[in-house]
């Protein structure tokens, strides 16, 4: 298994970035959190999991071991492959999805496109405690946790930042484009909403 990657970062785009190893480009397929974390032409490190199928060998990136630990133990939920394990953590962060499952939130694992209530039960029932148990509780006098919206939105606006755009244009564009109370509901809609916005189309 191909657990790493450290190497210059050749491109970044949507939903996959490219590294530069040993003169080699690998294409790494990544949440836009992960991939905000990465600029073109600095060198980049991405813990990986590569996922091996009859007809090809596609690399997952992440930005830490916890992420893709949580990944791998997703895909042996049935009906749960790489593409919608990299979609729940698109949309819900390690400690996220642990509290959303020891709490059998499933409002907040419906927000995953994709997972619809019957998924969100069968996440609940046979991830039970696989996952360990969410991070601690906030120290007395912490910031109060930060709304899932508002999460969403924070992703949203890291991936264009990834991209290239400035933070404030970046901001900007998402609030266009995901206005309301409600704001994000969907990071990778958000996103490609945001750069045809920004593009001018």
């Amino acid at each position: 298994m191909i657990a790493s990657v450290r190497g210059r970062v050749l491109a970044v785009r949507l939903d996959s970035a490219v590294l530069e190893v040993g003169g080699v480009g690998l294409l790494v397929q990544a949440a836009p959190a992960t991939l905000a974390g990465l600029r073109v032409g600095e060198e980049g490190e991405l813990a990986t999991s590569l996922v091996v199928r009859e007809d090809s060998l596609t690399l997952f990136g992440f930005a830490d071991a916890d992420e893709r630990e949580v990944f791998e133990v997703l895909q042996t939920v049935s009906g749960v492959g790489p593409r919608l394990a990299l979609a729940v953590l698109a949309v819900h962060r390690p400690d996220g999805l642990r509290a959303a499952v020891a709490a059998e939130d499933h409002a907040a694992l419906v927000r995953v496109p994709g997972i619809g209530k019957k998924g969100a039960q069968r996440l609940c029932l046979e991830l039970g405690d696989r996952l360990g148990p969410p991070g601690g509780a906030p120290a007395p006098g912490a910031p109060a946790p930060v709304d899932a919206g508002d999460a969403r939105r924070q992703q949203v606006v890291d991936a264009l930042a990834g991209l290239g755009y400035p933070l404030k244009q970046a901001g900007e564009a998402v609030d266009v484009v995901a206005p309301g109370e409600d704001g994000v509901s969907d990071v990778p809609a958000a996103l490609r909403a945001a750069l045809r916005h920004l593009s001018g189309r």
